[in-house]
């Protein structure tokens, strides 16, 4: 009896021993002996591209139109190179309407800051080119109405809030200085434009000049009926963002190495993956690390809609996945899984990420924000704890935005 005892205490042992093998730690003389696992990661931005970052409509204080005298105020988040596009109809008219040319109204000038005050006189009056009267029809391309100038009856002023990247646009009917042209305004729409990180996405919205009309525009020039192009602008608004080249880590243990959720940004790296999604900073600190096996970048530029990284690598089978990319269109926001991945594990892992605010710097309207990364901004710095993107903006769910595979 006492010599099967022996014997099992033995195989515990070797049991024990075997355990301890399986170690993803670098430092361990023994990991030489543990079963290494050939493995590919994939990350995809699967986000569905929209149009307009932001839209929405105006109307009338007391009722739709915007009368004689009255104003209206809306606002709306935007960066450089971004632009204002809006259309009301001058109602007593057949097809006319009013509306910014050059595909919207330019809010910065060259040198990156914002246009505030009066800028009427990037509004036109245009002819729909639907209808010669209330009742006769015709085929002809939207044309700029010559006989009359629009910035002397209607108004638009910009304020804006430097802090936000938010404007508020003021529309005024000034057409009751105007005996011969008083009119009312319809209620209307507007929109901004989305920026992919080099132009707009939609450069002339709502119409383009000596072109045919549509449906949508000519609701609003003959009837001032808004709700077509507010419907198909609305279906096309969204918050968009490439990624950055996605740092993958290595490593044993129960400790992420990259970050941790209600602790302010430790140093090492992640800032700089935050705020301009370059990792070289990170790598370097991970790479340091006796519990990190290896640390490796998926892709060498960011990840727009519709593109993917991967890449194939080994890893011992004791080892967990730790992975950050830069929420692009932000000012510091990141996806990265929280709780360490087994690299065992097969499949979609989507789900096990996050999408977090480093807390290094203010937050502003993503893909609207003049001190985003994207449009060569600089962040204003803050100091906070690391934390869970709440619900401040209508940000996309995390599995709108990736697709992470671990096979």
């Amino acid at each position: 009896m006492k010599k099967l005892n022996i014997k099992s205490l033995a195989l515990f042992a070797g049991i024990v021993s075997s355990a301890l093998l399986t170690s993803c730690d670098r430092s361990d003389d023994m990991m030489q002996e543990e079963k290494t696992l050939t493995k590919t990661i994939t990350v995809e931005n699967v986000v569905t591209p929209k149009k307009f970052v932001q839209s929405g409509s105006f109307r009338g204080q007391d009722n739709p139109p915007i009368m004689p005298g009255e104003s209206t105020t809306f606002k709306f988040h935007a960066a450089k190179n971004q632009r204002l596009m809006f259309i009301t109809m001058y109602g007593a008219s057949a097809d006319w309407f009013f509306a910014p040319d050059h595909g919207g109204i330019q809010l910065y000038d060259e040198q990156g800051r914002a246009i505030t005050g009066d800028v009427s006189n990037q509004i036109k009056l245009w002819d729909n080119g639907s209808k010669l009267t209330k009742t006769e029809t015709e085929d002809a391309n939207i044309s700029e109405v010559q006989e009359v100038t629009a910035s002397s009856l209607l108004k638009v002023s910009l304020a804006y809030d430097e802090a936000t990247s938010e404007f508020t646009a003021t529309i005024t009917n000034t057409s009751n200085t105007d005996a011969q042209h008083t009119t009312g305004f319809s209620p209307g729409v507007f929109a901004v434009s989305n920026f992919n990180g080099a132009e707009l996405i939609e450069k002339m919205p709502f119409f383009t000049p000596n072109q045919k009309s549509n449906p949508e525009v000519t609701a609003i020039a003959e009837g001032g009926n808004i709700d077509p192009l507010l419907s198909m602008v609305q279906e096309n608004t969204g918050i968009i963002t490439g990624i950055s080249p996605v740092l993958v880590v290595l490593y044993s243990g129960d400790h992420n190495p990259i970050f941790m959720p209600g602790q302010k940004d430790n140093g090492i790296g992640l800032k700089e993956v935050a705020q301009s999604g370059n990792s070289t900073k990170l790598m370097e600190s991970l790479k340091k690390m006796s519990n990190v096996q290896d640390v490796f970048v998926l892709g060498t530029a960011p990840v727009g809609p519709g593109q993917k990284v991967m890449k194939t690598f080994t890893a011992k089978e004791g080892c967990k996945i730790a992975y950050v990319t830069m929420f692009g269109f932000s000012n510091d926001w990141f996806y990265a899984n929280e709780t360490g991945i087994p690299v065992t594990l097969r499949g979609n892992i989507t789900s096990l990420t996050g999408l977090y605010d480093d807390g290094t710097a203010a937050d502003q309207y993503p893909g609207a924000g003049n001190k985003q990364a994207v449009f060569m901004g600089t962040s204003a710095p803050e100091s906070k704890a690391i934390e869970m993107v709440g619900n401040m903006y209508p940000v996309p769910a995390v599995s709108e935005v990736l697709k992470i595979t671990l096979q």
